[in-house]
């Protein structure tokens, strides 16, 4: 059965296999999930069930149709219809910008979001990685990035913020002007994804500049603030000629009765959301803190509602992976098959201090040879010194 499960690693080439998957390979219960960036807050088990009471009508009957569930959203944000579009998922809006938008080639950050990468190449565009460097806590200079995309001639700039993996912030300000500055550009994109869990700045977002600006799409999530990856749904902000050009592509029907009933519902949990989010950051503050305390374990700020970390020296990350899910029935994301990244880093998700204590024993056990199978890491079990922390003196100590 564990292998099984392994296998199914294998077999995907962008993600970590579904919890469906997953699930069904195994006894049929799903591992404790630090996996998938969800809330673990929201909806609040009271939506859930008035959710379960409408399941019936909610999966026999057709939705509304997109405009009239983007109105509803709209008037929650306090955002003009025209300026906005909703799609099935984060995933079918980025679909659309390459499609309508990306004539011949895009600027990225790696490591990101591997759509941002996979979906430009798989429509034959040309792809400049601009690659984060471990050195810096992979921070993104945007002014390096601004050089690189001149010497490119790149005609498209993404930026994510928080970046995924690592959780990297940028400054509301510091955005602006790099949008100002590639005023020539044919697109600018800031994927604000998960910019709802940060607290480094009151209001980070630059949806409002954004519709000011005859270049510039801001994508944000849905499914990831409100803990439901499942229903697919997410939207972008523009100037009402850019929105109108990707939501005259869109389907009529394309959000489901599940998105159309939880965004109808929010005008009565936005008390139970923002604490959600709270919750979320402080828990953030609490796991890095147990994270950063297992020797040779370096965890990098993050303003996201996951951890970006890199294991000691020695360990490889689909090791470590496997033996957590089949040892201790824990989900990560090991991350060697993102670009820009390598097998020695893993994401970790914000879950609530019950589960973070399970991971930190597990991850102990594996690293540190507490269980039967021995230390993942040569060497720790006899204790020999720990990784810095740093890549230059991880390079002399290898």
């Amino acid at each position: 059965m564990a292998d099984n499960v392994t296998s199914l690693f294998r077999s995907t080439a962008a993600h970590s296999p579904s919890m469906a998957a997953l699930t069904r390979e195994s006894d049929g219960a799903g591992p404790v999930d630090f996996c998938i960036p969800c809330n673990p807050y929201f909806p609040t088990p009271a939506m859930f069930e008035e959710m379960a009471a409408r399941l019936r009508d909610i999966v026999t009957y057709y939705p509304s149709s997109a405009d009239t569930i983007t109105a509803e959203l709209c008037s929650l944000l306090q955002l003009p219809p025209q300026c906005v579009a909703m799609g099935n998922g984060s995933t079918e809006l980025i679909t659309w910008i390459d499609h309508l938008l990306v004539r011949e080639s895009l600027a990225v950050p790696v490591p990101t979001f591997g759509r941002w990468t996979d979906q430009p190449m798989e429509t034959g565009k040309r792809v400049d990685m601009f690659p984060l460097q471990e050195s810096s806590g992979f921070a993104l200079d945007l002014a390096q990035y601004a050089e690189f995309i001149r010497a490119r001639g790149t005609r498209v700039a993404v930026i994510c913020n928080p970046n995924n993996p690592d959780g990297g912030f940028l400054h509301k300000h510091a955005v602006v002007q790099f949008m100002d500055a590639m005023a020539d550009l044919d697109l600018v994109v800031i994927d604000e994804s998960f910019l709802e869990f940060a607290d480094a700045e009151n209001e980070p977002s630059v949806v409002q500049e954004a519709m000011l600006r005859p270049n510039v799409i801001v994508l944000r999530s849905l499914g990831k603030n409100f803990g439901l990856h499942g229903i697919r749904f997410g939207y972008l902000v523009a100037n009402p000629a850019l929105a109108g050009r990707v939501r005259s592509m869109l389907p009529k029907w394309n959000l489901n009765s599940f998105a159309e009933h939880v965004v109808f519902m929010l005008k009565e949990h936005g008390a139970e959301y923002a604490q959600s989010l709270h919750q979320v950051r402080r828990d953030r503050m609490d796991m890095s803190g147990q994270l950063s305390s297992l020797p040779g374990l370096t965890v990098y700020p993050s303003q996201g509602n996951f951890l970006f970390v890199r294991l000691p020296v020695g360990a490889e990350g689909t090791v470590v992976r496997d033996r957590l899910l089949t040892e201790h029935r824990i989900l990560v994301r090991e991350c060697g098959n993102k670009i820009g990244s390598s097998s020695r880093f893993l994401r970790l998700v914000v879950r609530p201090q019950v589960d973070v204590r399970r991971l930190v024993t597990g991850l102990e056990q594996v690293l540190y040879g507490t269980s039967r199978r021995g230390a993942a890491v040569p060497g720790q079990a006899s204790g020999t010194a720990y990784s810095s922390g740093t890549a230059a003196v991880d390079r002399l100590v290898s």
